[in-house]
């Protein structure tokens, strides 16, 4: 059987038996073989198995166009782009066609008079699924010219006449032909462009400089948009809305556990060239249930959302101070810690909006935002009365000091002092790495203190728990 790259000509094309299907057949066919072998539609989507892809699915087997609808950060762009893994490895066009004609069936002017005078003779060439994505992001400037095209003052001047249908530069919806054009943020685009949009997906033709052209583009179309913008910024047209097939609401994770795997799956790594890295689990859930009890907090601005990006920084940011503190001690390991917490200010402040600023700010919320996370994993691993010996330690005048610049060394000498601390460590971390060592006291520590079991000092960058 002759290879898909060794066809060159449509004659060549029409003999091999190649049958062209629309890109939404294509689509559900690929998706239903794709199902029944019970591969991964979406690879790399945590926690949308039983929520958003079945939804999607549905749009796809019934050919619908789509919007996505929810706050940042829900993977909403992610899962557009990875729509082209339903389209076909490689499909034929005619070579040199801006919009991806098909070969059998030609809609452009030009492919159509090429096809008229040279007939099978008309070379193709083959297009990768990649290629067949196309995505904007709408803003407030973009021209219809933009999307759907305009006239080419080149080919004016070449002599031909403004009527005439050779003279059009074909804008990034037309060269999406025969794939998936993505529009993202769609209710930022202005109403008049939305209608120019509402004309393409019903009316099949556009109208450019006043010169109507009939095109019946082959092409999936998907948008989306923030319900915060939904509704208050931007709007989309009701005939446009009307015109897709189904809107399918994201959300954001809705376990401790997809945060995390979305945490370490997507957080930025780097080849090996220091300390090595070591989190905690309790470190990891921290981080979590910081972003989980965001999304719930009166002080924070719910409509805008909280991203998993704020889960994904503040991850990257505590192994971060964990490495720096590693190399500057010169630690083999580096493991992160309770006093490392402070740090991700940094990376969480530029990501959440608070709901009003007068009765407090971005560091108060997030601190206690901190305090609560702490507070909540502490109490899942050590139940209060399962320490008693460690507090009665502390009850003779014991004090003990920590810091992020404290090496691990003198924490397993803090975890042999103190009657009950090796026991209780032991649960979390191994006794032999002393830089876990380290992470679990300060934890076991700052769990106690938030219990109202210890004091906490804080002076400068240290601090003393105290009885």
């Amino acid at each position: 059987m002759q290879k898909k790259n060794e066809i060159k000509t449509i004659g060549e094309l029409k003999k091999s038996g190649y049958e062209p299907v629309s890109v939404r057949a294509e689509m559900r066919r690929n998706l239903i073989s794709m199902i029944q072998k019970k591969d991964d539609i979406f690879p790399g989507i945590i926690g949308y198995d039983d929520t958003v892809i079945p939804q999607i699915a549905n749009a796809i087997i019934s050919g619908q166009d789509m919007i996505f609808l929810g706050e940042r950060g829900q993977a909403k762009s992610r899962m557009m782009r990875l729509m082209v893994n339903l389209l076909d490895d490689q499909i034929p066009v005619i070579k040199g066609c801006e919009i991806h004609d098909n070969p059998l069936a030609p809609l452009c002017r030009e492919c159509r008079d090429r096809v008229a005078d040279q007939g099978d003779a008309v070379e193709i060439a083959w297009l990768s699924r990649q290629d067949r994505y196309g995505e904007k992001l709408a803003t407030p400037d973009i021209v219809i010219t933009d999307l759907i095209g305009d006239v080419d003052p080149i080919k004016v001047a070449e002599g031909r006449y403004l009527s005439d249908e050779l003279t059009i530069h074909y804008g990034l919806i037309p060269r999406t032909n025969r794939g998936i054009f993505c529009m993202n943020e769609l209710p930022d685009l202005t109403d008049r462009i939305q209608v120019g949009l509402f004309n393409l997906m019903e009316e099949k033709d556009i109208q450019i400089r006043g010169y109507r052209i009939r095109l019946p583009l082959d092409m999936v179309l998907i948008a989306s948009a923030n319900p915060d913008d939904y509704t208050s910024r931007g709007r989309i047209i009701t005939p446009l809305k009307d015109r897709y097939g189904s809107q399918i609401r994201t959300h954001y994770p809705k376990t401790i556990e997809d945060e995390i795997r979305i945490m370490e799956m997507e957080h930025r790594q780097f080849p090996h060239d220091g300390p090595g890295t070591y989190v905690p689990r309790y470190m990891s859930e921290i981080i979590a249930e910081v972003t989980h009890l965001a999304r719930k907090s009166a002080h924070i601005n719910q409509s805008s959302g909280v991203s998993a990006r704020v889960s994904i920084a503040n991850y990257e940011t505590l192994l971060s101070n964990a490495v720096r503190r590693a190399v500057i001690l010169g630690e083999t390991s580096a493991v992160p810690r309770i006093s490392d917490l402070p740090y991700i200010h940094a990376s969480t402040i530029g990501k959440i909006e608070l709901e009003s600023f007068d009765c407090v700010t971005e560091s108060s919320v997030i601190d206690g935002l901190i305090r609560q996370a702490v507070l909540k994993v502490f109490n899942r691993y050590y139940p209060p009365h399962k320490l008693k010996a460690i507090v009665a330690d502390f009850t003779g005048g014991l004090n003990v000091e920590v810091s992020d610049e404290m090496t691990a060394r003198l924490y397993v000498q803090t975890a042999t002092r103190i009657g009950g601390m090796a026991d209780a460590v032991k649960e979390i971390a191994p006794p032999e790495d002393p830089e876990a060592v380290a992470s679990a006291v300060e934890f076991i520590l700052e769990g106690l203190h938030l219990n109202k079991r210890l004091n906490k000092t804080e002076i400068d960058s240290k601090r003393v728990y105290r009885r």
